[in-house]
């Protein structure tokens, strides 16, 4: 089991990757690291304002929120704050599928919130208005 974490800063994921380092693409908004129960399964966290943000204080990473990684057959669930992993507590079924629509909503709420306001281009509405219409008059 790993008890800390250290960042190392990259251009891309490594297709191999080790125990206790948080590996950060800023390019591609995207950290990974292992599993720290010992699984050694490579966990994927994608960054940006709707999914994990990352912070570092002193060299040492933080991600927020927690990870839990509950389609894995170890079901962990864990904070990495100041480089440390700090475990957490196992979520009943009930409780994933109230957190995945719960994440779900969030996600629909910040994608529509980019689109209000922001008007299609004349030829996609005028796409969009021919593909109703021969859906109509097709399916009559």
């Amino acid at each position: 089991m790993t008890s800390k974490v250290n960042l190392e800063k990259v251009e891309s994921i490594p297709k191999s990757i080790d125990e206790g380092i948080l590996y950060v693409s800023e390019r591609f908004k995207v950290a990974a690291h292992l599993c720290p129960c010992g699984c050694l399964t490579k966990i994927i966290t994608p960054l940006g304002p709707h999914e994990w943000s990352l912070s570092v204080k002193a060299g040492k990473p933080s991600l927020y929120p927690s990870v839990g990684n509950w389609q894995l057959p170890c079901r962990t669930h864990y904070w990495i704050r100041d480089g440390k992993i700090e475990w957490s507590y196992s979520w009943t079924d009930k409780e994933i599928k109230h957190g995945r629509a719960r994440e779900q909503k969030k996600l629909k709420e910040y994608y529509s919130s980019k689109n209000r306001g922001v008007k299609k281009p004349f030829w996609r509405r005028f796409l969009k208005w021919i593909e109703q219409k021969w859906f109509y008059y097709t399916s009559a």
